[in-house]
């Protein structure tokens, strides 16, 4: 991120709100509930979520599966429990997810997933770095990204990963209220603006 533009919003990034964040609210008192007799249950259900958001991330068919509105939800519990169950995934998320399939709220899955990371990190005093990217990122990329950040001060970090293709290149950072833009498409807007003052 050595070209970055820095930029300092007006104020930090909102909690996540509405919906997603009341279910991923829900998921997390479930879990505190059953921390005396699963001490690991935040860590097992966090896995879960974050193997279902890669999956969304990596895989376009399944993308596409969760956000066609024309599926019944017939289909949609069929689909996604199939998916559910050759991930191992653990009883409190398949429940989450058959209560969003009731609620025609499958669409939002990835939504839930971050925030209920975000959730976690705030709690356990990790900062959290949304980057926003043209393509799904690599987990080398992921892992040089993490480097980076911990390297410009940043301790236990943890990235809430978004893919905007209108961005066409590089990447966007933000951490609280900074923002790092090193995306194609701001360039772009910059080189355009620096032709017109030149003109």
């Amino acid at each position: 991120m050595a070209a970055e533009t820095i930029h300092t919003a007006s104020s930090s990034m909102p909690n996540p709100v509405g919906a997603p964040a009341r279910y991923a609210q829900a998921l997390l008192g479930l879990a505190d509930d059953k921390r005396a007799a699963e001490p690991d249950v935040l860590d097992r259900i966090a896995a879960d979520l974050e193997g279902l958001l890669g999956l969304w991330r990596d895989d376009a068919g399944f993308r596409d599966f969760i956000a066609d509105p024309r599926l019944g939800a017939a289909k949609q519990r069929a689909g996604t429990f199939a998916i559910l169950d050759r991930g191992g995934i653990g009883t409190e998320v398949r429940n989450l997810v058959g209560v969003m399939i009731t609620n025609r709220r499958l669409a939002s899955l990835p939504a839930v997933a971050q925030a209920f990371g975000a959730l976690l990190a705030e709690r356990r005093g990790q900062q959290t770095a949304d980057v926003t990217t043209a393509h799904p990122l690599s987990e080398t990329q992921r892992t040089q990204i993490v480097a980076r950040l911990t390297e410009a001060g940043l301790s236990g970090v943890r990235l809430s990963e978004h893919i905007d293709p209108s961005i066409l290149g590089g990447l966007i950072v933000r951490i609280g209220s900074r923002l790092y833009d090193n995306s194609i498409k701001s360039k772009l807007q910059r080189l355009q603006y620096a032709m017109k003052g030149a003109a």
